[in-house]
């Protein structure tokens, strides 16, 4: 993998943070990617619950009103939670557990640490509702991805 550019923001996040590697945040910015477009996952908020990202200008209308991103899905930490646990199943299989802990991920609360970190740089938005605590023990590692356990991946279609 290149090095990251250390005046990129998640660059500047990681030297903030080192508590997560570079790899557990694309991670989780994949596993939104497939809970939205294999699992069919979220919804479209309002858009007077969405926060405006921070550092971005929200683009308007020319009524003055704020223009929405096309197909702006929105998932809650429960469902980016069990989204990463089907992910990481996919990807990594038996290994999905150490390949998290590898990059600092042993809980799903860790899970909400890195998205709220994302937040905070511009990387990912949230609504008025979202807290950390929506990732609070939705699931234990060690029962998501026991060994003895038989994986069931959702079918996409």
């Amino acid at each position: 993998m290149a090095a990251l550019d250390p005046a990129h923001p998640l660059g500047q996040l990681l030297q903030r943070d080192p508590r997560y590697k570079l790899d557990a945040y694309l991670f989780v910015l994949e596993a939104l990617s497939f809970a939205q477009e294999s699992l069919g996952l979220g919804a479209e908020p309002p858009l007077e619950d969405l926060e405006p990202a921070r550092g971005d200008a929200t683009p308007r209308t020319r009524s003055g009103r704020p223009r929405r991103k096309p197909a702006e899905r929105h998932l809650t930490g429960q469902e980016l939670c069990e989204a990463a646990r089907h992910y990481a199943i996919q990807q990594y299989g038996y290994l999905a557990r150490t390949v998290l802990a590898a990059w600092g991920v042993r809980t799903t609360d860790d899970l909400g640490e890195i998205v709220f970190n994302m937040i905070d740089i511009g990387q990912m938005r949230k609504t008025r509702k979202d807290k950390r605590e929506d990732f609070h023990g939705v699931y234990d590692f060690d029962e998501a991805f026991c060994r003895d356990c038989s994986f069931v991946v959702p079918d996409p279609a």
